[in-house]
């Protein structure tokens, strides 16, 4: 008899940001398949006795490449067993969640997908920096800094004439890049702009900036990934917004 997957996004960071739902499915999960940003402290949800198998990768390191984790998540719903892939934030955005779906649905495994919340999101609200304003943003745009190799970049044309927040994710590598694509292709200066690092764990730092100064001041401040950035005029909203974490 085969086993079931739950596809179980993980939250931004902080651990208690796991829904029930995933935390039920943690809970008697019999093997865990866990990305790098998951927060070590939800591994505790599992049983003692539960297999654990990290298949974390970084920027331009992919020590276990994607069909090598398709293929153990395969593996181990073969063999019967309960299995939770737990993934960063919501695993279909830009987790390759559906990937790993497909892959179990061609060898005709059970497998469900519990959401979770994506740090495009969450994490900018736990800096205080909302996505949508009614009177200075009603739309959100989610983007990647990251493509995969050979893939054109993105329309940062495009991207710089839309009036709601952009949100930028897996783009701290790219930061210069972005930030003068963007103004080349007409964003104003002086749009207010923020990158977040760690949101939402105890370790979170922000650093604001018009969109001219946003690389320089964030290098400075030695950010790096993990870290969203984020801009449009929500983020001059934070002043008043931003509230200090509980223990």
């Amino acid at each position: 008899m085969t086993g079931k997957v739950w596809l179980v996004g993980a939250g931004p960071g902080d651990p208690e940001l796991l829904t029930v739902k995933g935390l039920n499915c943690l809970r008697k999960a019999e093997a865990v398949v866990f990305d790098r940003l998951v927060n070590p402290q939800l591994l505790q949800e599992a049983p003692a006795d539960c297999e654990f198998h990290d298949v974390g990768k970084e920027a331009n390191c992919h020590p276990i490449p994607q069909p090598q984790i398709n293929q153990i998540l395969i593996d181990c719903a073969r063999r019967g067993l309960n299995v939770v892939r737990l993934k960063g934030g919501d695993p279909f955005v830009f987790g390759r969640g559906s990937e790993e779906l497909l892959a179990l649905r061609e060898q005709g495994l059970a497998v469900e997908v519990v959401p979770g919340i994506t740090s495009a999101i969450g994490g900018l609200a736990a800096a205080g920096i909302p996505v949508t304003h009614r009177h200075c943003a009603s739309s959100f745009h989610v983007v990647t800094g990251h493509l995969q190799e050979g893939k054109e970049p993105q329309d940062w044309q495009k991207l710089a004439g839309l009036s709601g927040t952009l949100v930028i994710l897996m783009g701290m590598s790219q930061i210069r890049t972005i930030c003068a694509a963007l103004l080349d292709a007409g964003k104003a200066a002086n749009t207010p702009a923020a990158v977040v690092m760690r949101a939402s764990t105890p370790h979170q730092q922000v650093v604001s900036a018009p969109l001219s100064q946003l690389a320089e001041k964030s290098e400075a401040a030695g950010f790096h990934a993990p870290a969203l950035i984020v801009i449009g005029e929500v983020v001059s909203l934070r002043e008043i917004l931003a509230f200090s974490r509980s223990a």
